[in-house]
């Protein structure tokens, strides 16, 4: 891949406006398996290698089994992952691709049923942090 431009060095402060969403998360009650969930999800389906190596050895390392990072994108399909977990993964891929249907009422309000609207309001920031860091990695060709 051709070398690009530099977003941090060349645009500091937005740069540090998005590591200032990166703080408010660190504050949140969103569990570190929700976190990692969302970014490693939200990446596979942006396609950004620079993320997803980020954030896979990142859930290795706080102790996320390799078998679950595998299944990820095949959620639907195992018994793998909590009530809880499912919600999260179906309001990363809504959100992650809102373009194409939205975010629907289903997914919505069993979110909300489960998690509550705070820690909603929490997961969609944090879904939205991943996706703008994907975009920016992605456009930038930011390397692994």
């Amino acid at each position: 891949m051709e070398k690009r431009l530099n977003v941090e060095a060349l645009e500091p402060n937005a740069y540090k406006a998005m590591m200032g969403i990166v703080g408010y998360l660190q504050t949140t009650a969103l569990s570190n398996v929700h976190k990692h969930f969302i970014s490693i999800r939200a990446s596979q389906i942006n396609g950004c290698a620079h993320c997803l190596n980020m954030h896979t050895k990142e859930a290795l390392n706080n102790g996320i089994t390799q078998q679950r990072i595998f299944l990820l994108s095949a959620w639907k399909d195992t018994n793998l992952f909590t009530e809880d977990e499912k919600s999260i993964l179906a309001l990363t891929e809504e959100v992650t691709r809102i373009s194409e249907h939205g975010l629907s009422d289903a997914v919505y309000k069993k979110a909300v049923e489960l998690l509550g609207e705070n820690y909603v309001a929490q997961a969609i920031m944090a879904i939205v942090a991943i996706n703008g860091w994907n975009r920016i990695a992605v456009s930038t060709n930011l390397a692994i």
